[in-house]
């Protein structure tokens, strides 16, 4: 069987450091499972998500040129479903920033879907802050301050 980027084999691990895991795999090979490439969660200990004899999933994410095979465990499997109505973006604690880069509380009223839409509220924005701008430039020119 030739390991080649990109092959799913199964393996078992032969040893376990704080960097990672070693996974025997078929042909009397070896190969390392980075502690980045174990799981989609953190790791903060490789003990917490494998144990020495366990059989594994890898997928072949890399050969150096000194032959050394990388797997990950992660790739071989598919990714967690993400949370309902999550958009992949936003700030913690359901703070997002705004256009003008103030925050908006929790309630924030519903986004613009469209190019036109957000182009608008944009406009609307901007000619708010030109016209409050400008009166204060009358007042202040007006109580002889400068110009």
């Amino acid at each position: 069987m030739e390991f080649g980027v990109g092959t799913i084999v199964e393996g078992k691990v032969t040893g376990i450091t704080k960097f990672g895991a070693f996974v025997s795999l078929p042909e009397g090979k070896s190969g390392l499972v980075h502690i980045s490439e174990i799981a989609y969660s953190y790791v903060n200990d490789v003990k917490d998500h494998l144990k020495e004899g366990q059989e594994v999933k890898v997928k072949v994410i890399g050969i150096d040129e000194n032959g050394r095979i990388n797997l990950s465990i992660k790739k071989a499997m598919d990714p967690p479903p993400r949370p309902a109505g999550h958009a992949g973006h936003g700030r913690p604690g359901g703070r997002d920033r705004g256009f003008n880069g103030g925050f908006r509380g929790n309630k924030a009223p519903a986004e613009p879907t469209t190019f036109e839409d957000r182009l608008k509220q944009f406009m609307a924005s901007s000619d708010s802050k030109l016209s409050e701008l400008r009166q204060a430039e009358r007042r202040s020119s007006r109580r002889g301050g400068r110009r």
